[in-house]
């Protein structure tokens, strides 16, 4: 597996691999298809194209296929896992732990992340991986802002929690 920066004109690679993995949490009970005019969709594939453009935009590529991405923002100074998806016919050969520990040695620090709580491969895989959950109290705006957005838009916003990995 190689893992490269992605282009900003191949962001809709990205997008693609994320509506793949979706079917996952459809398999879960969480609906996530939006249309593509959708607030929430456009403006985080926005957030994929800055990502992009500033070079924090990576790909898993398995053989000839872009098989996984990460992308790092940053929020309220810190180094913010903006999203991670891995298609399912890729799932479980290590790609997303790949992608994880290249975007925590992007990082250079702290490094947070918004995910589900109940989902297995969401925040139980990232506490196996050094996160912690978050007191919400403790955001800073940027972030809470971001928990706003998603708990707006997405189902079950209750289970959406942040979490952050210290550096080690």
């Amino acid at each position: 597996m190689l893992l490269r920066p992605a282009r900003p004109d191949e962001v809709h690679l990205a997008v693609a691999i994320d509506d793949d993995a979706s079917e996952l949490y459809a398999a879960a009970g969480l609906a996530l298809r939006f249309p593509e005019e959708h607030p929430f969709v456009q403006a985080e594939r926005a957030r994929w194209l800055r990502c992009a453009e500033n070079g924090s935009l990576w790909f898993a590529v398995e053989g000839d296929v872009v098989a996984g991405f990460a992308a790092i923002e940053h929020l309220d100074g810190t180094a913010h896992l903006e999203q991670l998806s891995v298609r399912r016919d890729f799932a479980r050969r290590g790609i997303g732990a790949a992608l994880l520990r290249h975007a925590i040695e992007e990082a250079r620090g702290p490094l947070t992340l918004t995910t589900y709580a109940h989902v297995p491969w969401n925040a139980p895989w990232y506490a196996r991986m050094g996160f912690v959950r978050l007191d919400e109290t403790t955001l800073g705006p940027a972030l809470r802002d971001r928990m706003t957005e998603e708990r707006a838009v997405l189902p079950m916003p209750e289970q959406r929690v942040a979490m952050r990995r210290s550096v080690v």
